[in-house]
């Protein structure tokens, strides 16, 4: 085999491998991690193959410069994997709510819209 086969199948494999690390960090490994609290606006069962829960919390604040002393309000938009978790959440429909989630860097289809993924509440 001549260096540039093998440089040209050495290169090939390292493209394969970097590709699969990259695919792998960006799906599957959390980015980040944390609570968000807030008033549960609106939980539902959505899909047409992969039937997956999604959420949206509204979060009070205060406006910044732009309106001295206005209210404003934040959506924090989620997926959760699992059932009995869901249950629990949907039970709580505007309740105020804290929630911890973990940030992926992409949505998986089968996991939700959101990148956020909600594990547990309190």
């Amino acid at each position: 085999m001549s260096v540039a086969k093998k440089f040209a199948v050495f290169g090939s494999l390292l493209a394969v491998v970097a590709l699969a690390a990259y695919l792998g960090v960006a799906f599957f490994y959390p980015y980040a991690e944390g609570w968000e609290a807030g008033t549960l606006n609106y939980f539902t069962r959505q899909g047409f193959v992969f039937k997956t829960y999604e959420g949206r919390m509204i979060q009070e604040g205060i406006k910044g410069k732009v309106s001295s002393g206005s209210f404003s309000s934040n959506e924090f938009k989620f997926s959760v994997e699992d059932p009995a978790l869901a249950d629990s959440i949907n039970h709580r429909t505007g309740d105020k709510i804290e929630v911890h989630y973990k940030e992926y860097l992409h949505a998986l289809w089968w996991r939700g819209d959101s990148k956020y993924v909600v594990d547990s509440i309190r």
